[in-house]
């Protein structure tokens, strides 16, 4: 397909995922917005696989196979009272395979201009916390047990807040080593993947009850944000656009669900 009928597709794809979005605002017309959404995402997938540089097939076969097997099967057995831990785990598997392009594309060309490396760098750490967060968050909705460890109970010690401070500040850090040589910074890529996983599961394990929702949206938006970053990583447009959406429809969702719980987002 020429680039110009790609754009187009691009821009179709992006209107509906929009659109989607605002219909998914109404229990009336939320059903239609889950389908146009998915349809302009359908679209999308299928301009990019369209690409004349892609020269095997084979790959991307076998992941739409898999992924929508696994789709089918969640969306026809998993009750709805289970469905909040269905979306923490669909929003850590959205931020795993967002630092899965960042790792790759560093793999395959460690010398990047420092734009480039930024990107990588957000998609990194913003996909790495989104998905271990999620899991722990899946975890606690499914009051799971590591022996004597409650994980569905809030996990607090002294000094904790502190200990996520100093691993945030850490990991800013590390960007900001990675993103001035990142030829030279393939010890310092492998400890900010290792950081955001740890990040991640420290700034869930206290949270418990009637505020997982709320964590669960804010996942949400951050696995948008780790799309936006890893379209530019790659370059491509609608990745950045619908992952922008995302991050910011669901940061507003989760302010909207903090108002009604009476509670702050840094709370």
């Amino acid at each position: 397909m020429p680039a110009s009928g790609i754009g187009w597709v691009y821009i179709a794809a992006a209107f509906l995922f929009a659109l989607g979005l605002k219909m998914l605002s109404s229990p009336a017309t939320a059903r239609r917005g889950n389908l146009l959404s998915a349809l302009g995402m359908l679209l999308a997938v299928g301009a990019t696989a369209a690409d004349p540089s892609i020269v095997s097939y084979r790959w991307i076969l076998a992941g739409l196979a898999a992924g929508g097997a696994a789709g089918l099967v969640a969306a026809r057995l998993v009750a709805m009272t289970a469905m909040p831990e269905m979306v923490a785990l669909f929003n850590g598997f959205g931020g795993l395979a967002s630092l899965l392009v960042g790792a790759a594309d560093y793999a395959a060309q460690p010398g990047k201009p420092v734009f480039e490396a930024v990107a990588v760098f957000f998609a990194v750490v913003i996909g790495g916390v989104t998905f271990s967060g999620s899991l722990v968050a899946f975890l606690k909705l499914r009051d799971f047990s590591l022996g004597p460890v409650k994980i569905g109970r809030a996990l607090v010690f002294r000094g904790q807040q502190v200990v996520n401070g100093l691993l945030l500040a850490g990991a800013l850090a590390g960007g900001a080593l990675f993103c001035a040589d990142p030829a030279a910074g393939g010890a310092v890529f492998v400890a900010l993947v290792a950081l955001a996983f740890v990040i991640g599961v420290m700034g869930v394990v206290p949270i418990c009850g009637a505020d997982m929702p709320v964590v669960i949206s804010l996942f949400n938006s951050y696995s948008g944000l780790a799309a936006c970053a890893a379209g530019f990583v790659i370059s491509n447009n609608i990745l950045i656009v619908a992952g922008s959406l995302v991050g910011a429809s669901g940061i507003i969702l989760t302010q909207i669900m903090c108002k009604a719980m009476n509670r702050s987002l840094a709370n």
